[in-house]
């Protein structure tokens, strides 16, 4: 099974975010062939979550909850982004300022 690259799908993330009228931009450019991806969730401006693109036991990708509760403030999500970041330098961080995070959140994790 072949996948996109790491810049497609960021790059796409980014778009569908525009398309749907909420506000999208890449914080962190990793390796644009084989990046991981990162979202910093928000809505309008607070905090709400961090999903992360993981490989699951069968071989599939999924989006799991990482970093920081939601309301967390500035700093401390600045803080868990630089920590990734040094941890693995092909990260990539996109970051979403979206009208429904919950909505999106669960389409998203349960889309896997």
């Amino acid at each position: 099974m072949s996948r996109l690259s790491a810049k497609i799908e960021a790059t796409s993330i980014v778009r569908c975010a525009e398309a749907a009228g909420d506000f999208a931009t890449i914080l962190r450019r990793g390796d644009p062939e084989r990046g991981s991806l990162l979202l910093v969730v928000s809505s309008r401006g607070r905090h709400i979550a961090c999903l992360e693109r993981v490989l699951d036991i069968g071989g599939n990708y999924r989006w799991q909850r990482v970093g920081p509760d939601e309301s967390a403030n500035p700093e401390k999500v600045a803080d868990f982004l630089a920590k990734r970041a040094r941890f693995d330098e092909d990260l990539w961080a996109i970051e979403l300022d979206i009208a429904e995070p919950e909505r999106f959140i669960a389409e998203t994790t349960g889309l896997g």
